[in-house]
């Protein structure tokens, strides 16, 4: 059994590195398609050599409807990713990453309304006290204009995206080896991606150089690192939960946003940050 120190630790590693996530991409001279592919293609090209062994042990203990939901996985995965990426070009990094983290919301629904969970009292206060902190955050940055709400709508359709992949991957988890689950997850995203790309006929090779390096810093950091470690995490933290550290990322993202690009948040940004991370206290904490 895994000891509650390890646990914390890998959820503030994971919030950490996928942290850097948005500010990569806004590095990057590609579009939005080829950046979130490149990612998960390249992730999974590192992941290959050993997670075969454990991909062949899944494909052998998987049943027919358990297959169906780990292919699903992948594609509401690259989904995800798509729709998120898409929205930075559209809205701030702020606003994107905050709608991006109410995934919280649709899993817990999910559990309730599927699984049938009994979800602790705890757990709604905490996700609904940073929920509030979302919403602060974004008053603080609010924009009207046409370009922003289809930015915020495309972030919103990546948090269910995102929620239905992390509820997916925790009834898979507790059968499943993490890298017999990662790889063929990162796989079945980054071919969804390359399908979307294709028929959108975006560039796909005609790149500079620090393009190349930040779409491999994509793949290692909040990929390999962060995304690996939260699936990891499924298997001893019920998804809700997981989902829920996830609302550090804006803080995170924020901090990176201020020493690349000189964002300065304002004071709701900064009021929004100490609800977040309490109501991420609040989920986490023991009876």
């Amino acid at each position: 059994m895994v000891n509650q120190g390890t646990l914390y630790l890998s959820l503030i590693v994971a919030t950490f590195a996928v942290s850097w996530a948005a500010v990569l991409i806004k590095m990057t001279d590609a579009g939005p398609l080829p950046t979130a592919f490149y990612r998960m293609g390249i992730a999974s090209l590192i992941l290959a050599i050993p997670a075969i062994p454990k991909v062949r042990q899944t494909i052998r203990i998987l049943s027919s409807r358990q297959m169906a939901l780990l292919i699903t996985s992948g594609i509401v995965l690259g989904l995800h990713f798509a729709f998120w990426v898409t929205s930075l070009f559209y809205t701030t990094i702020s606003n994107s990453t905050i709608l991006v983290a109410t995934q919280p919301m649709f899993v817990l629904v999910m559990e309730a309304a599927i699984l049938k969970d009994k979800i602790p009292v705890r757990s709604i206060m905490g996700m609904a006290v940073a929920v509030v902190g979302m919403g602060v955050i974004s008053q603080g940055d609010l924009n009207l204009d046409r370009k922003y709400i289809i930015g915020d709508l495309l972030a919103l359709v990546g948090a269910f995206c995102a929620g239905t992949y992390l509820f997916i991957g925790r009834q898979l988890r507790t059968k499943l080896d993490n890298l017999g689950y990662i790889f063929p997850v990162y796989t079945i995203s980054a071919v969804t991606l390359l399908v979307i790309s294709l028929a959108s006929r975006e560039n796909l090779i005609e790149y500079s150089t620090k393009s190349w390096v930040l779409f491999i810093l994509l793949a290692l950091i909040p990929t390999v690192l962060g995304h690996s470690l939260y699936n990891w995490l499924l298997k001893y933290v019920p998804a809700h939960k997981v989902a829920t550290t996830i609302l550090g990322e804006p803080i995170g993202a924020t901090i990176l946003a201020i020493i690349f690009f000189n964002q300065i948040p304002g004071w709701w940004t900064v009021a929004g940050g100490v609800l977040i991370l309490s109501g991420i206290f609040i989920v986490l904490l023991r009876r």
